[in-house]
């Protein structure tokens, strides 16, 4: 069966602000949808894959018209949920028998929602897609309705029916390498300047889940019964070496933490290094699971940075949203991983629950003094299927509008303070942080590429407008009361 695989057309601009667009853009590698394509082709299915980051709508029209595929899944984010409904009326009125479901963070979130709210979407697909997609397509292959097919909410005629959820995929060895061969052109997809070393860039992901409870964090296993669900070493190791025969040089692990299982990750570093791999790499990981020992494993096996979510420089605030850290163990694991020479990236949040204007002033105090190589700061973002979705009431006020739902416009805003505010603590980060005299002699001491340089120029024009343009994080007003 032909299957077209879609994420919707969208534009830097929906996300950043335009005069900062250029030093916060990514083209991410969209894995989920990568490994549904992977898991279609391996049943045997036909798979075209249109990325609308680089595809106009138009365009994804006139591929369909080539292609005619008999079934169409669109990827959707919060923010992103209205493009996909734009795409799925898109192809109905140009395709009337093709079968289009939906799956992503905000369908499987709202799941029965997506059809309730619009008829031109036939299913949603609730959870990891890898085994529900391909039994999915096996019933349209057959002519027969998705009828008990776990995973899966769907329509028949004006009724809505409600499959069983699917069990969470505990065998992630057994699921095939994402199809990535289906991307074109790998320079496409980088990460924002500074953030890479080599090109291109591939994204892996060695585990699934989180046993953490975070008040904004959206997981599938909401109750975290599952945990952390493992790849073996010796299947993450044949995924990179598929990767460098691919001509990747580089590699993103998009764990929640790479750090999670100690010893793993220790035994991930002596493989890196018993094989010869050569390629550089990133990760993440949680400030209370570092040590000097783990830090300097990762930088031997090629590792050259490292992010700690910080999130804020208060303790209370830490609490508030469950983070289960401490300031001070964020200033071991950052003073640790620069002493070993790993590059520092820490994100912080501003609009936490009960967070105050002057604790915000105390979190970029804290971001200045913990000196990392890279800040971001960010508007805490209650998106669909977390506790703070789910408990708004207790916690303060939303926004409307679902394009406000990334970690940029500011969709959420707790009672302590205001939706102004919070645009104007993210513009006096910026410009303190980033217009430090120590910041900027180090990073003209560390140009040491073109790439370095051209991270340099276009982080520069944006400080500058940092400066210049005082409304530069406010959005439009679009908020329930």
């Amino acid at each position: 069966m032909k299957c077209a695989l879609i994420i919707p057309p969208w534009k830097p601009e929906d996300i950043f602000p335009s005069r900062t667009a250029a030093a916060q853009i990514n083209y991410w590698q969209p894995l989920g949808t990568l490994y549904v394509a992977s898991s279609l082709q391996k049943a045997g299915h036909d798979v075209k894959f249109l990325n609308g980051a680089f595809l106009s709508p138009r365009e994804i029209l006139n591929t369909l018209v080539d292609y005619q595929p008999q079934f169409v899944g669109i990827y959707s984010t919060t923010f992103g949920w209205n493009k996909a409904v734009e795409t799925a009326w898109d192809i109905k009125a140009s395709f009337l028998n093709m079968f289009i479901a939906v799956g992503g963070p905000y369908p499987i979130a709202v799941k029965e929602k997506c059809l309730e709210d619009t008829r031109c979407i036939d299913a949603v697909v609730t959870g990891e897609g890898e085994r529900t997609v391909v039994e999915l397509v096996e019933q349209l292959s057959r002519g027969k309705c998705p009828t008990g097919v776990p995973g899966v909410v769907y329509r028949d005629g004006h009724e809505i029916i409600v499959n069983p959820d699917r069990p969470l995929i505990q065998d992630l060895d057994g699921l095939p390498f994402p199809a990535r061969e289906l991307l074109g052109e790998t320079d496409h997809y980088i990460p924002p300047p500074a953030t890479y070393k080599r090109k291109p860039v591939a994204v892996i992901i060695t585990s699934r889940g989180c046993n953490r409870k975070c008040l904004y964090c959206f997981q599938i296993d909401k109750e975290r019964k599952s945990g952390i669900r493992f790849r073996s070493i010796a299947n993450v190791i044949a995924e990179i070496e598929h990767c460098l025969r691919q001509g990747y040089r580089e590699i993103k692990f998009i764990d929640d933490t790479l750090a999670a299982d100690r010893e793993r990750a220790l035994e991930l570093c002596r493989r890196i290094k018993e094989r010869n791999l050569d390629f550089t790499w990133f990760a993440s990981a949680c400030v209370h699971q570092v040590d000097r020992e783990l830090l300097q494993a990762f930088k031997d096996a090629g590792c050259w940075a490292i992010l700690f979510g910080a999130e804020s420089g208060v303790q209370k605030n830490l609490n508030a949203i469950r983070k289960g850290i401490t300031l001070a163990q964020t200033r071991a694991a950052v003073r640790e991983a620069k002493a070993v020479g790993l590059t520092v990236f820490t994100p912080f949040l501003f609009g936490i629950p009960g967070e105050t204007y002057e604790e915000a002033l105390e979190t970029i105090r804290f971001a200045c003094e913990l000196d990392p190589d890279v800040a971001n700061f960010h508007c805490l973002t209650p998106f669909p299927g977390t506790e703070l979705y789910d408990n708004l009431e207790r916690y303060g006020t939303m926004s409307t509008d679902l394009s406000d739902f990334t970690y940029q416009g500011a969709a959420f805003v707790p009672y302590s303070m205001k939706r102004e505010q919070i645009a104007e603590l993210r513009r006096i980060a910026f410009r303190r942080f980033y217009s430090r005299p120590r910041f900027l002699i180090r990073r003209v001491l560390g140009l040491r590429s073109l790439n370095d340089l051209k991270a340099a120029f276009t982080g520069i024009r944006s400080l500058l407008w940092v400066w210049v343009k005082k409304d530069l994080f406010r959005r439009r007003e679009g908020y329930s009361s």
